[in-house]
């Protein structure tokens, strides 16, 4: 059996179990470099093949400099995991590239770690070490050039890692409390409602097809006239539509106005909300 001094190194190295760093060292006859190369082949074998489990707890990491505010999701198979400090201190680090990178997942990958190994690697050592499949999910970065952006993350773990977070630009050049406040709460409203666009216009035509079918499928039995049912559909499309458009959505701090409403109150001019992310976990 390899010495124990030999097996730490290859611990602190490769960041593997005490049982693999042995075996590696066994079969390479102590060779640290080519023991190295056998646990990432290995380590590659054990990712895919918890490849093909669900993994649908994780974290939302929100990282922001001067130039782009972004928000990226990390899937993994437990809420415990989601804990780990080596996951909680991967997903810090892959926050930051991702801001860099601007959300672009092939220079994301390929990007080099602290360690000066790139994300991929990194990310098939951690499944290893883990024990879980992990995968980088959904991710969106926002410009910040001559743009207000807020944020609002819910059920935080732990410093800007959260279950559900929230980015939304503002183009406005008012430089007052009211636009700070009025961009914190909807954040917050944009968390709650989770709308699919800022307006009916922006909603994607395959969401409404699917929507069109349901309502056309729920009310093709109920035994009422042809252009009864139209009318019903053509209701309940429209009101799907402004119950999933921020602008025409019931404003959650005063639901009797709507977001646009509070928007022309506010009084600031050429106010205008550009664009918006919401990632939840599970989602």
């Amino acid at each position: 059996m390899p010495d124990t001094e030999k097996i730490k190194k290859l611990r602190s190295l490769s960041g593997a179990g005490f049982k693999d760093c042995s075996s590696a060292l066994e079969e390479t006859n102590g060779d640290l470099d080519k023991a190295i190369e056998v646990l990432r082949v290995k380590g590659i074998a054990k990712a895919s093949k918890k490849m093909s489990r669900s993994a649908n707890e994780g974290v939302i990491i929100i990282c922001e400099n001067s130039q782009n505010s972004s928000i990226l999701e990390i899937n993994c198979e437990t809420d415990f995991v989601a804990k780990n400090q080596d996951f909680i201190n991967f997903a810090k680090e892959l926050g930051d590239i991702n801001n860099k990178v601007k959300s672009n997942r092939e220079k994301l990958l390929s990007s080099n770690m602290k360690n000066d190994k790139t994300v991929n690697d990194n990310l098939l050592a951690l499944i290893s070490k883990i024990g879980e499949k992990i995968t980088i999910g959904r991710s969106k970065t926002l410009n910040r050039k001559n743009l207000k952006v807020f944020k609002y993350q819910h059920t935080v773990v732990k410093d800007n890692l959260s279950k559900l977070g929230v980015l939304v630009s503002i183009n406005s050049n008012d430089e007052t409390d009211k636009l700070e406040i009025f961009g914190k709460q909807l954040s917050m409203h944009i968390a709650a409602l989770n709308p699919l666009a800022i307006d009916i216009d922006g909603i994607d035509q395959e969401v409404l097809n699917k929507e069109i079918n349901l309502i056309t499928e729920e009310l093709k039995n109920s035994g009422k006239p042809e252009d009864i049912i139209k009318k019903i559909s053509l209701g309940k499309i429209n009101k799907f539509k402004e119950e999933n458009s921020l602008l025409n959505q019931q404003w959650v701090m005063e639901p009797k106005k709507k977001v646009k409403d509070i928007l022309k109150e506010l009084n600031i001019d050429k106010i205008k909300i550009n664009e918006f992310s919401r990632i939840k976990i599970g989602e």
